[in-house]
């Protein structure tokens, strides 16, 4: 099988899993930890950004790097220890596009704002291991979405330029990411409506509806 001249990049939360719930539960067992309130509209604006960001930006808790630096990282053990007595699942239709990409020999990477820890729990637990060459998190990259550095990152690791990768997303930042890579974008309507993702190249409901074919005609062109 031959290699495909192009390379796809996956966010994870709300693109590969579905995770919201677990998130969401967790940085509200976190602001009952510490004593902190959440304002009603903090987790969909947060959606996609690094906790370094949402937690002094968005929630205002505190600007000191070592107490910012505490909190995120309690807030991602809380985050594993729901999944543990949840479970966690892929989304429909992940596998499937998966099994497509690799038999027509594109590369897959990971490209997401979540801790590593946290996707080699959610690996282990929904067995897409094998799909992905390459995985960069949140401790891989400098700066958060929408800086595109986590995709380029991304990108570099499955030896195909920014031009030639199509980056499969659910969050307004992440959209605004690939496109500052300059990067073909897949928005895929989990977190928000597809009428709201007007930025993307395309916009699907679950990733099974495409095909490989489709994506590599824009590559040659």
């Amino acid at each position: 099988m031959a290699a495909a001249d192009w390379g796809a990049l996956f966010d994870w939360d709300g693109v590969v899993i579905d995770s919201s719930s677990h998130h969401e539960e967790s940085w509200e067992r976190l602001a009952l930890e510490v004593g902190r309130v959440l304002p009603p509209d903090h987790f969909l604006k947060g959606f996609g950004r690094k906790n370094e960001v949402i937690i002094p930006k968005l929630l205002g808790w505190t600007h000191d790097p070592a107490e910012i630096r505490r909190l995120s990282l309690r807030k991602e053990a809380l985050y594993r220890e729901v999944v543990a007595e949840r479970g966690l699942t892929a989304l429909a239709g992940v596998r499937t596009w998966l099994e497509r990409l690799r038999d027509a020999g594109v590369p897959c990477a990971i490209g997401s704002s979540t801790h590593r820890a946290n996707i080699d729990l959610s690996l282990g637990l929904i067995g897409l291991a094998e799909f992905f060459t390459a995985i960069v998190t949140a401790e891989d990259v400098s700066t958060g979405k929408p800086d595109p550095e986590v995709f380029l990152t991304a990108a570099a690791r499955i030896s195909r330029p920014p031009e030639c990768c199509v980056v499969f997303e659910d969050a307004h930042v992440g959209i605004a990411a690939a496109r500052a890579g300059g990067m073909r974008v897949v928005a895929v309507a989990t977190t928000h409506p597809a009428s709201e993702l007007t930025a993307a190249d395309l916009a699907v409901l679950r990733l099974d509806e495409l095909q490989p074919a489709t994506l590599a005609a824009w590559f040659a062109e």
